[in-house]
C-alpha cells in the first residue's frame, strides 16, 4: 500500500513535530507500507522519508523543479519524480497513492489535505482521508469546520468523510481501511 504524508517542511516548527513524522516514517515501514511524499528532505517531510527508508519502505518523492532549492530535494528517494507544477505534483501523488495521512503542518499541509478531503466527500474517490492530531494542533480548525457545518455551509457528511485520529495507532489502523 502506498501512502501519501503531507506534512511541514518548515524548519522552524518545533522538534515533537518532527519526531511525530518520524514515527510515521517508521510505522509505515513497519507495516510494509510504502511512502508518496512532497520530495523535500528537510524538516517533517524529510523525517518521515528518512524513517520510512530507514526501515526498509520504498519513498517516492514528487516536487516541483522551482522548489527544489528551497525544500532541498529528496536525492536519496528511492523515486524521486521533478515537475513542473504543483497541479502535476498533486496529480502524482493522489494517482500513486492508496490513502492520504495529513500531520501537522501550514498553508501547504492543509492545502493538500483540503483537496483529498473534498474530492473523497464529493465521492471523486474512496480512498481513506485520515489526520494524525496528537495535541490538539488543529482542533481550532475542527471548530471552524463544525460552526460551517452548524450554518449548514458543510455537510455532516462531508465531516464524517475524514478521519481524526489522536494516535499513532489509531491512524494507522484508519489508513488500514483501504487495504
Amino acid at each position: 500500500m502506498n501512502v501519501c504524508v503531507y506534512c511541514s517542511s518548515s524548519e522552524e516548527i518545533e522538534a515533537q513535530y518532527v519526531e511525530l513524522a518520524a514515527e510515521v516514517g517508521t510505522r509505515l515501514a513497519a507495516e510494509g507500507w510504502d511512502l508518496v511524499s512532497g520530495g523535500g528532505r528537510v524538516s517533517m517531510m524529510g523525517a518521515v522519508a528518512r524513517a520510512a527508508r530507514g526501515g526498509g519502505a520504498h519513498t517516492l518523492g514528487v516536487i516541483p523543479a522551482h522548489l527544489v532549492p528551497l525544500e532541498v530535494a529528496d536525492t536519496d528517494a528511492d523515486q524521486l519524480v521533478v515537475v513542473e507544477t504543483m497541479r502535476e505534483r498533486k496529480q502524482i501523488m493522489e494517482e500513486r497513492s492508496d490513502a492520504f495521512l495529513a500531520l501537522p503542518g501550514g498553508i501547504g499541509t492543509l492545502e493538500e489535505l483540503f483537496e483529498m478531503w473534498t474530492s473523497r466527500s464529493l465521492g471523486m474517490h474512496d480512498k481513506p482521508v485520515v489526520v494524525l492530531d496528537p495535541d490538539g494542533f488543529y482542533d481550532p480548525l475542527w471548530a471552524f469546520v463544525d460552526g460551517l457545518r452548524g450554518s449548514g455551509f458543510v455537510r455532516t457528511a462531508a465531516i464524517d468523510s475524514l478521519v481524526v485520529t489522536r494516535t499513532v495507532d489509531d491512524a494507522f489502523r484508519a489508513l488500514g481501511a483501504a487495504r
